[in-house]
């Protein structure tokens, strides 16, 4: 009896039997028509998206971004060209000075607006943190440093010029050497001083020169004579000692292979004044701008650059 009643607590319908003879109480359903069935879609077809008003104002963004991208890329190009077009400029007025020595005021000057421009242009605001282009041996091709002219100025010694005057820096090891190379007819010698760097400020080193070197001479085999030399203005003919100057040619070999085998003579550079400081304003992977102490400006270019041979 447990299971009859738990049955019976469910609805349930009795069902209905129909003879032929008896009428349904049952009225059939009215027929679809196929039509209602095919045209009638089952899911909705209405597109769901951002409203056209929405849309433009987005894709009017996303031109305006790459509009901007565009013309930023433009104008970094065209400051590219313009630094580079200033760079060359530069190189070229310089070509002749003899380092600044035989420069005109009218070249000085040309030559002080384009450094002043380049500077404008920096694409190394902190020279210190770019160790990596400090680095290497810079030629000296301008300078502004009276004191330098003495040195620079021909017919001091006869028969013997400046050849080069280099600075080669060791950033891993904060050394600077200075280097003055003389050629002459017998051969090439060099002067050099060596210092440490401490770095100051993103655009300041401290120098501190500790040795002085004065390199072996390179003598040469042969002897080249001028047919003049030039000493204080003066020109002094030198045919009628030639024959006198050809006969050390015989001895130059030996003396050459004699000399060239000493060890530089190295001397220290005690004391305050062997300090200095050096601030670079413009700085690349082919010309470096340099300030020292006194307001002399210095305009390096870098070995193996295309612009020492403008």
């Amino acid at each position: 009896m447990a299971t009859v009643q738990l049955f019976t607590q469910f609805p349930c319908q009795t069902r209905v039997s129909i003879t032929p003879n008896s009428k349904s109480i049952f009225k059939p359903p009215s027929p679809v028509p196929m039509s209602s069935i095919i045209h009638r879609p089952v899911f909705s077809t209405r597109k769901i998206g951002v409203p056209r008003a929405d849309f433009r104002v987005r894709a009017t963004d996303a031109a305006g971004e790459r509009g901007s991208a565009l013309l930023a890329a433009e104008e970094a190009i065209e400051a590219v060209e313009e630094t580079e077009r200033l760079k060359k400029s530069l190189a070229d007025s310089l070509y002749g000075t003899d380092r600044g020595l035989s420069a005109s005021s009218e070249t000085r000057a040309e030559i002080g607006d384009l450094i002043t421009q380049l500077e404008s242009k920096n694409p190394t605001p902190a020279p210190t943190e770019a160790l990596f282009l400090l680095n290497g041996k810079w030629i000296l091709a301008y300078t502004s440093f009276v004191n330098l002219f003495p040195l620079l100025s021909r017919g001091i010694v006869p028969l013997v010029k400046v050849d080069e005057i280099s600075q080669t820096i060791d950033s891993d090891n904060f050394t600077v050497q200075n280097s003055v190379r003389f050629a002459g007819p017998l051969g090439t010698n060099s002067i050099s001083t060596n210092a440490k760097f401490e770095i100051r400020s993103p655009k300041r080193v401290q120098i501190k020169f500790e040795q002085g070197v004065i390199g072996t001479p390179q003598l040469t085999d042969s002897i080249e004579i001028p047919e003049y030399v030039e000493v204080l203005g003066q020109k002094i003919d030198l045919n009628p000692i030639r024959g006198l100057l050809t006969s050390v040619q015989d001895t130059a070999s030996s003396v050459a292979r004699t000399i060239s085998s000493q060890p530089p003579l190295k001397f220290s550079l005690p004391g305050d004044n062997a300090q200095s400081w050096l601030l670079t304003t413009y700085l690349d992977k082919d010309i470096r701008i340099s300030r020292g102490d006194g307001g002399s400006v210095f305009v390096l270019i870098k070995e193996g650059s295309p612009l020492l041979n403008p």
